[in-house]
């Protein structure tokens, strides 16, 4: 009887997505079915092994207010504490205070890619969150403090030489603020972290997507719960 091997599992893992998108890339000629294409296998890889209080789709972000974010690719949102997704016409419409995380995900990374990364992030970032008190058994407990929302690029290959150099991390470090990327993963090259010192650690090799997906896991940890949501701000919107 064969033994089992963590390594030979968390291997195969990174080596199922880094196939897959290399065969989305070879087999598909039109940029925007290419890009489609990336974006399913990364939120199929987000969707099967993140916990499942989380959700992840491709959505719209919206606030009380009645702004909207840019379209992102891939959200990760809550599902058990947030009280309504909107989908209309196959679209879907997350409320800011549902949301955890956001992610570009396209084929290759360039310096475009990344600052049009950031301004999708920041687009989230930027909306306006509500957070009510909560009520207990023994009283009210105060309005929960808004968790930071993690902004984040997906791609399979980079266009910089090295991958993962100093070219790269001087595009990501002119994302500030808002605009800021915290986590990324190049799937053929390695991934990167925004670490506690405020400075960019860029991984190469060490199997990406899996090394990836479990810095992501850690963080979603200490992020907490989303606040509760204020229904009656996004209520007042019926009768205007």
């Amino acid at each position: 009887m064969a033994e089992w091997s963590l390594s030979l599992l968390l291997s195969s893992l990174h080596e199922d997505i880094q196939h897959r998108l290399s065969t989305a890339r070879k087999s598909f000629k039109h940029p925007g079915t290419k890009g489609d294409a990336s974006e399913a296998i990364w939120i199929d890889l987000l969707a099967q092994y993140l916990p499942e209080r989380y959700q992840v789709a491709s959505a719209h972000v919206v606030d009380s207010t009645g702004n909207f974010s840019d379209q992102i690719d891939a959200v990760v949102f809550d599902r058990q504490y947030s009280p309504f997704i909107f989908t209309y016409e196959k679209q879907l419409i997350v409320p800011a205070e549902s949301v955890y995380a956001v992610f570009e995900a396209k084929q290759t990374a360039d310096a475009n890619l990344v600052k049009y990364a950031q301004d999708k992030v920041a687009s989230v970032r930027s909306l306006h969150r509500t957070s009510l008190p909560i009520p207990h058994a023994g009283g009210v407990y105060p309005p929960k403090q808004l968790i930071p929302i993690i902004g984040g690029l997906l791609t399979f290959e980079s266009e910089w030489k090295p991958p993962l150099g100093a070219s790269f991390e001087k595009v990501l470090n002119e994302g500030a603020g808002d605009r800021r990327l915290d986590i990324g993963c190049v799937a053929s090259h390695g991934h990167f972290l925004f670490d506690q010192e405020g400075e960019y650690d860029l991984v190469e090799g060490s199997k990406p997507a899996t090394a990836f997906l479990f810095a992501l896991i850690s963080r979603l940890q200490f992020s907490g719960t989303v606040p509760m949501i204020d229904i009656d701000a996004y209520g007042d919107w019926l009768t205007k």
